[in-house]
């Protein structure tokens, strides 16, 4: 990315990696800087399927997002979206729907930063910085009480952000804070690192990324633990599964390393 970091937003620790900027590196996006390619690149010779996987949960997005519009859900609430690169989920449902709205909240300034240039112009979508817990920040913001009519069903997205809540912080009761504000009707769409998959270099990429960013720790999870975050909603056909498998479009969905399959779990689920 351009060596100007004048854009950088005030109080942004640009020497510090940050889960969504070294997200964006593996996904080829171009909103990282140093810090963050370095311990991507550290993670890719450790694990070089994480690429893999990073690809995969932006084609679950896209395919879960489709699910939603055929079910008639038109908005939209994805919490920790992270940097926007190309196929947003803005993008999406727009493109098939265009009366769609959508609400970005992320607590990366870089990722606000971004997602604010790129959805200027899009008055059916805007971004919140809040972070994940504090459901009063992301509920009374402007852009979300402009956007979404919470009478109405909602499709919440929480893709690949869970793993780095810890266990202290009760992600279970987060994500049901969630729900309990959401209508009957409303999706939960989720991915989540796996504690069961065993791909090469698994176990060290996550001590090294671990070690490199102490301040966003990951947690993978097993199959059951991830599980918890559905309670209160009836899992849709095929459950929760490794991310490709879940309704794929083809074999281009899959990697070619099977355990990277199972990597990040994947599901999707309605409120009753």
């Amino acid at each position: 990315m351009s060596s100007d970091l004048g854009w950088v937003p005030p109080g942004v620790d640009t020497t510090v990696p940050s889960p969504a900027r070294v997200y964006d590196y593996w996904l080829g996006g171009g909103h990282n800087f140093a810090p963050d390619r370095a311990l991507g690149e550290k993670i890719l010779q450790i694990m070089p399927g994480v690429r893999d996987a990073a690809r995969m949960n932006r084609a679950f997005l896209r395919r879960a997002a489709l699910h939603l519009l055929d079910r008639g859900v038109r908005q939209f609430l994805d919490i920790g979206s992270g940097i926007p690169t190309v196929g947003n989920l803005h993008e999406i449902v727009q493109d098939a729907a265009p009366e769609s709205r959508v609400v970005y909240v992320d607590r990366d300034a870089v990722a606000v930063a971004h997602s604010e240039m790129i959805l200027a112009g899009n008055a059916r979508a805007g971004v919140v910085q809040a972070d994940l817990r504090d459901l009063d920040a992301v509920f009374t913001a402007s852009a979300t009480c402009r956007l979404l009519d919470l009478d109405e069903p909602v499709g919440l997205f929480l893709l690949l952000v869970l793993h780095f809540v810890p266990d202290e912080w009760d992600p279970v009761a987060i994500v049901g804070g969630y729900r309990d504000r959401l209508a009957p009707g409303s999706f939960l769409a989720l991915s989540h690192a796996s504690a069961e998959a065993r791909p090469a270099g698994m176990d060290e990429a996550v001590r090294t990324y671990n070690v490199r960013s102490d301040a966003n720790q990951a947690f993978p999870r097993t199959h059951d633990g991830v599980m918890a975050f559905f309670g209160g909603f009836d899992l849709v056909e095929p459950g929760l599964v490794g991310c490709p498998s879940w309704r794929p479009d083809g074999a281009g969905d899959f990697a070619a390393d099977p355990e990277v399959n199972e990597v990040p779990f994947a599901g999707v689920a309605v409120k009753p």
